[in-house]
């Protein structure tokens, strides 16, 4: 079962490999603001704000690498015919 995903991510498309690379590469920016959010209210405990905002950010991170995975590769499959 493995080897069949590790082979389906091997055989995207090209511009499909691109998009999701981009994608995934601006859901790690997202996480890591949200990261440093997070941080900074761990050792600053004067606005609760930073808290909330950051745990929305790293949902938001989370939500959209996998709705980059998810889409990539049906956008792969269709595009492959398969779907």
């Amino acid at each position: 079962m493995i080897k069949n995903i590790i082979n389906t991510f091997k055989g995207l498309d090209k511009l499909t490999k691109k998009i999701m690379k981009n994608g995934l590469s601006f859901c790690f920016v997202i996480g890591l603001v949200a990261l440093i959010l997070l941080i900074t209210y761990n050792f600053s405990f004067t606005a609760p704000i930073l808290f909330t905002i950051g745990f929305i950010l790293f949902k938001l991170s989370l939500i959209f690498g996998v709705e980059f995975i998810i889409c990539g590769l049906v956008v792969d499959k269709i595009k492959a015919g398969v779907i």
